[in-house]
């Protein structure tokens, strides 16, 4: 299979979960914006979500950016300056979606093919590598954007802010036209 020819699960069967996460100490998560947190569930074929293929197809959708392959982070951080738009590769995780302490986290397993739309604020972290082999993603970034690392701070006040006036995505980077970042 060329990188061309990947295609996602079809709307019609695809699994999706939304989670609106409240504010926590100085983490603003879905407070600023109320977008959640979505992960589409298997949106590619485990056995065809190569790092390749998945660069490829965002990029001939044309709404984000690829920008890095790597893991993610063991500490708990955020970005005041872009959604995020994660592509898990290879592996299987247990991450941590809204703070640690935060009574209204969320701490799904994601794998191979799924996705994660991860709004500007919404903190997450790694929590546990579930299989020993590396857990890799592809990160992207709506076109034109840059990210920034946030801890949830004193003194990152002001850059937070700057959520607020952030726009959302007008097409959706997996479906184009249609999909689910479009309801959200």
């Amino acid at each position: 299979m060329s990188a061309s020819d990947l295609n996602p699960t079809p709307l019609s069967k695809l699994r999706i979960s939304k989670h609106q996460i409240p504010a926590h100490d100085l983490i603003p998560n879905s407070s600023l914006q109320s977008k959640p947190l979505i992960i589409y569930h298997s949106a590619f074929s485990p056995t065809d979500a190569s790092a390749e293929q998945i660069e490829s197809h965002l990029l001939k959708i044309g709404v984000v950016t690829p920008q890095w392959r790597y893991t993610m982070y063991d500490t708990t951080h955020f970005h005041s300056t872009t959604h995020e738009v994660l592509c898990v590769t290879a592996g299987r995780a247990k991450l941590c979606f809204g703070g640690d302490c935060n009574p209204g986290r969320v701490e799904p397993v994601v794998k191979r093919g799924d996705i994660i739309i991860v709004p500007a604020g919404i903190s997450h972290r790694l929590l546990e590598d579930k299989d020993g082999d590396p857990f890799l993603m592809v990160g992207s970034y709506p076109n034109g954007k840059d990210w920034d690392m946030c801890y949830g701070k004193h003194g990152e006040e002001s850059i937070i802010n700057n959520i607020k006036e952030l726009p959302w995505f007008s097409k959706d980077p997996i479906y184009g036209d249609e999909g689910p970042v479009l309801s959200a």
